[in-house]
Parts: structure tokens; C-alpha cells; sequence
């Protein structure tokens, strides 16, 4: 599997991955196919995901630039439709409580608030129209023991006095009675403003808002060289040359590492692996009392999380390999299902259906960062959702487009800063490997 520590581009047309989205989403629609002619633009977009997407539709709709995106494979190949479908009002892996000691009262809220305008974002785009198979409102964050139970009573207490934010609290009796008896879960904070979707539909149907607006979108042109002309930035492509004024960067966990230096040693992709299980019978659903599709996820170190799915399936998912040359063991998928069956100890005959593993983006701060990566202001990117960015993207998309036009963003950290840096950048994986070790004994210890 491509490693974007190791090698020098995810390759050229490379089919989707054989996912569940893959088989359940019907014809992707037309891109633009392969650069073959030389062009000169206004912006090129690196990365038909989520945020190359989003940037590309607000340029076009909100500004009157028609930006040229340059996918080295097809539309969401990445983690934009690999990822489990949670569309949530959140990004990164920081807590509000963290935030507020380092940023202040203020940046805390003001993140706050640009979380709820990302989700707010997102379900407008839904609402133009894109079937993208969304299941009922409602996020559940599931305590794995019963000492995490004072977590969720905390936050639900920060979430209500800060921010006027009510989340309902369900005991574990409750939790097993009105949504689903997980043997895992001790209690639970309901969200009701999460939901699920088929992520890959979700990306298709961006990427159609974008061509209609007048974005183009070609796939099988990966960026092999990057040189700078004057103010221009020269992106060479297998078959083409584009000239572009402004650059931004939104290949996010795919960049590769040798792709500019402005994001270079800033970032550790991380492989997160989902199986999905064959159908469930009524009489297995019965014995599981699995009675909601609202997503879920828990609180441990290194999460679990899971949803039924519209035909009765369980997607289920977690941490992946290491190393991009392990993404295809099938430990990781076995580890899965077994962890599955401990939750639910009724499933014990069950098996899945899909495997696939894909690349989220770290950071060494836990929090994603929209920054330029030059000195003069030509490059940009947004990148680092650290495994929740299938909301917040769209939104750093919207953002992207508005700082290329030279308008004022929030004055949060998220747009105030570039990536830092990781020390000693050629043992991250090494730190990752300690990492998982070291949460692999919280989560069961502590």
C-alpha cells in the first residue's frame, strides 16, 4: 500500500480500494480524465478529497475562480472514501478543556464556533441535493470502563456552561434499553447533531457541485515535479505542465513526502483500519438490541467506532499497521471483529464482508492548521484532521478559498499558525509505535 513516508507519489489512476463505499455507491460520476495539455491558471488544487473539493466549489461559487484540481488517481481516492461516514462538529484530538488552557476563553470559542459553522456547511451542501445516505441524527460517546464515566460527566458540564451546548447523559441500563447493548459501554453522552453517511457518495456528489460551478477536475494526474517560475508555480504532470499564480495543498494523510518543503516533517500519517460485516439477522440485532444507527465512538486512547449501517451491517473500526507495507494484514481486520464480538458477545458466528485500511493525517498538536507554505503566500494547505475531518474539511476548503482571495479568517489557532514541526521527524513512526503501546495500557489500566 502507498506510504506517504516512503514513496514519492500514491501512484497514477489507481483504481478505489475494495471498500463497502466502493461496492455500495453506484458510477462515480465524470471528471475531467487526464491532463493533456500545458495551462495556465489563477489556482491549482492538489487532491480531490474533501477539502480540494470544497475549496475548488467556493471559489467557483463564492468568488468567480474556476480552479483547476490535479488528482494523482480519482476523486476521493483517499481518505475522503476510505473514512467511516461520522459527520461530526469536531476536528483533531484536542478537548476543549486543553484549548482553553493554551488558547484562552476566547480562541476556545471561537473554535467552537467554527466547528458548528463546519457542520453547518456541510449540511447545506447535503442539502443541494446530494445522495449521499444519510441515517438518523444523534453521536454517541460510549465510557469503555466505568472510571471514564467522570469524563463524560465533565465534558458534558464544560460543553453546557461554555458553550449553551445540552448533551443528554444515559446510565447504562438506559444506554442498553433505548439504543444498543453494547457489554463495552458503562454510560454515554448523546450528541444530537452527528450523523452518518456513505462518505464516498458525499465526495461525488462535491465533486459535481464543483464541475457545475466551473472547477475542472482531473484524475490520473499526479504531481511529479514542483518548480517555481517567477511568481508562477510550475506542476508537472505525466502528460501536462500547470502554470498556476496560487497553489494549495489538500492531499492531507496522502501528501507525499517530498512534495514541498513547506509541509515537509510536519505531519504522521496514520493508518486507520475499518472492516464491515456481513448482514445481520433480525434474531442477531434482537440479541444485540442494536436498535439505532447513530454513530459511535469511545473513549479510549486508541478508539473504537462503530455504526449499523441502512442494510443491517456493523462498521466497525480502529487503529491500522504501522507501516504502509503492513495495511493488507489480516490480523488487523481479525483484531476487529474480535474486538466486535467481545462488545457483543452474541455475534460469536459472525464474519466480514469488507476490509480496508486508509491514511489519517497528525499532528503534533492535536489540531489541524490552514497556513501558507511559502514566504510568499502562494502556497497554501490545510491539513492535520487527526481522524475527524470529514466535517471540518469542507469548512478549511470554504476558508482556503476565501484567504486565496485575500479576505480575513477567524482569529483562531487553527488559522494562525503553521504545522509544527515533529523533532527528530525520522524516528515519527518509532514515537507512533510507543504511542500505541502506551495506549494500549492506559485504555485497560488507567
Amino acid at each position: 500500500m502507498y506510504d506517504p513516508l516512503l514513496d514519492p507519489h500514491p501512484g497514477q489512476g489507481q483504481p478505489l480500494p475494495n471498500s463497502y463505499w466502493a461496492d455500495h455507491s453506484g458510477t462515480a460520476p465524470l471528471d475531467d480524465g487526464q491532463l493533456q495539455q500545458d495551462l495556465t491558471v489563477d489556482v491549482a488544487i492538489i487532491g480531490a478529497g474533501y477539502t480540494g473539493l470544497s475549496c475548488a466549489y467556493h471559489l467557483a461559487t463564492e468568488h468567480g475562480v474556476k480552479a483547476v484540481v490535479l488528482e494523482a488517481n480519482q476523486t476521493a481516492w483517499g481518505c475522503s472514501g476510505r473514512n467511516a461516514g461520522f459527520v461530526l462538529k469536531s476536528s483533531g484530538r484536542k478537548p476543549y478543556s486543553v484549548m482553553r488552557s493554551q488558547y484562552g476563553e476566547a480562541a476556545m470559542h471561537g473554535i467552537y464556533n467554527e466547528f458548528c459553522a463546519g457542520l453547518e456547511t456541510v449540511k447545506a451542501l447535503i442539502a443541494t441535493g446530494i445522495d449521499c445516505d444519510q441515517q438518523d441524527a444523534g453521536y454517541l460517546r460510549m465510557a469503555h470502563k466505568p472510571s471514564m464515566i467522570k469524563t463524560l460527566q465533565q465534558q458534558a458540564s464544560l460543553l453546557q456552561k461554555e458553550f449553551g451546548y445540552q448533551v443528554e447523559l444515559f446510565n447504562r441500563d438506559e444506554l442498553h434499553q433505548k439504543f444498543v447493548a453494547d457489554q463495552h459501554a458503562y454510560a454515554a453522552l448523546r450528541f444530537y447533531d452527528g450523523f452518518g453517511v456513505n462518505p464516498l457518495k458525499l465526495a461525488w456528489g462535491y465533486q459535481q457541485r464543483a464541475r457545475q460551478a466551473g472547477a475542472k477536475i482531473y484524475s490520473a494526474s499526479p504531481v511529479t515535479q514542483w518548480q517555481q517560475d517567477g511568481e508562477h508555480q510550475l506542476l508537472i504532470t505525466p502528460q501536462a505542465l500547470v502554470r498556476a499564480k496560487k497553489v494549495v495543498i489538500a492531499s492531507n494523510g496522502y501528501t507525499p513526502k517530498l512534495l514541498h518543503s513547506g509541509v515537509q516533517e510536519r505531519t504522521l500519517p496514520v493508518l486507520s483500519q475499518i472492516i464491515v460485516t456481513e448482514p445481520l439477522s433480525d434474531a442477531q440485532l434482537a440479541a444485540c438490541n442494536f436498535l439505532t444507527s447513530q454513530v459511535i465512538m469511545d473513549t479510549r486512547a486508541l478508539k473504537y467506532y462503530y455504526r449499523k449501517l441502512p442494510d443491517n451491517r456493523i462498521l466497525f473500526g480502529g487503529r491500522g499497521a504501522i507501516t504502509g507495507k503492513g495495511a493488507d494484514d489480516p490480523y488487523f481486520a481479525r483484531r476487529l471483529l474480535d474486538v466486535l464480538k467481545l462488545s457483543f458477545p452474541a455475534l460469536q458466528q459472525l464474519r466480514y464482508d469488507y476490509s480496508w485500511s486508509g491514511w489519517i493525517c497528525m499532528t503534533l498538536d492535536d489540531i489541524p492548521h490552514l497556513a501558507q507554505a511559502d514566504d510568499k503566500g502562494q502556497v497554501l494547505y490545510s491539513m492535520g484532521y487527526c481522524g475527524s475531518g470529514l466535517t471540518f474539511s469542507v469548512q478549511a476548503g470554504k476558508r482556503l478559498a476565501e484567504r486565496l482571495m485575500g479576505l480575513p479568517l477567524p482569529q483562531i489557532p487553527l488559522y494562525q499558525t503553521a504545522l509544527p514541526k515533529f523533532p527528530l521527524p525520522a524516528l515519527r513512526r518509532l514515537g507512533q509505535w510507543g504511542y500505541f503501546h502506551y495506549g494500549m495500557v492506559k485504555d485497560r489500566w488507567f
